[in-house]
């Protein structure tokens, strides 16, 4: 499987250069402060997600490349935004200096703005038919707005120093981080031209798997170290935010990642699609050490 993710994580990266733009005769700064961001590394989670979706789905890999790149559009300006002195306030991201630390504040602000637009438009300009075009800016944008991501943060925001029931956690999550995982799924059966059932079922089993993956992160900020997980650990309880391991426990919360994950896994099953890429790349939400 490392041979395979590595071709794909390759195209994946070519994408993005690709998509990014490189020289603008009047905000140059900008464009280096949106390829500082989408570009300083990450797993590439969320977009692996999309091409191994598409290809499980029965389409190609490479047809998936510009919604893959779209999500992690989404998800670099995400991060942008969360890691602004107005939100986390964090100096450190991917073990280099956060966005607003290296290119400052004003120019975070405007990368994360211009790193959303290009999700739109690097959708709006691929290859699919008009009406999957159509529906996948939909999608995105109900992952990535009031409904989801940001509404999430907006909950994350409003919770701090607050005692947060599992029930709100789930909710809280769900919109978040699961949202634009979930999405991240969703797109590659879309691209796939997979039909609403396959669809639906690609969102339970993203939903899933983005839970899970929230609550090994909410693990790793309590057992693991900085150098791994390439910024500072403890910041949720320093900073006073409920998370799936104060309220559960790390062991019980561990435990409970790893039987989301077997729900997940149980979906593919049904579907015949156990062995594919997509169920392999799935386990990594709790399989992993950053």
């Amino acid at each position: 499987m490392s041979a395979e993710l590595d071709g794909l994580q390759a195209a994946i990266e070519d994408a993005l250069l690709h998509f990014l733009p490189q020289r603008s005769p009047i905000a140059q700064a900008l464009l280096e402060a949106m390829r500082y961001a989408a570009l300083g590394g990450g797993k590439r989670f969320r977009p692996l997600l999309t091409c191994a979706a598409c290809t499980a789905f029965g389409g190609r890999a490479e047809d998936a490349l510009p919604p893959a790149c779209a999500v992690e559009f989404i998800h670099a300006y995400s991060l942008v935004h969360d890691d602004l002195p107005a939100m986390d306030d964090a100096a450190l991201r991917r073990g280099a200096p956060s966005c607003h630390a290296a290119h400052g504040e004003a120019l975070a602000i405007l990368a994360g703005d211009a790193l959303q637009t290009l999700a739109f438009s690097t959708l709006a300009a691929s290859a699919a038919p008009a009406e999957t075009r159509l529906a996948a800016v939909g999608v995105l944008a109900e992952a990535s707005g009031w409904r989801g991501m940001a509404g999430g943060q907006c909950f994350d925001l409003a919770s701090v120093g607050r005692a947060l029931s599992l029930p709100d956690l789930h909710a809280l999550h769900g919109a978040k981080t699961g949202a634009l995982i979930a999405a991240s799924v969703r797109l590659g059966a879309l691209f796939a031209n997979a039909g609403e059932e396959p669809q639906a079922l690609a969102g339970a089993f993203g939903s899933r798997v983005g839970l899970a993956f929230q609550i090994m992160d909410d693990v790793l900020d309590v057992v693991g170290d900085s150098a791994t997980l390439g910024k500072s650990t403890k910041s949720d309880e320093q900073a006073g935010k409920c998370t799936f391991a104060t309220v559960m426990g790390v062991d019980a919360a561990r435990a409970k990642a790893e039987s989301v994950m077997g729900e997940a896994q149980e979906l593919l099953r049904q579907a015949g699609l156990q062995h594919s890429l997509l169920a392999r790349l799935g386990g990594r939400a709790v399989n992993r050490s950053h």
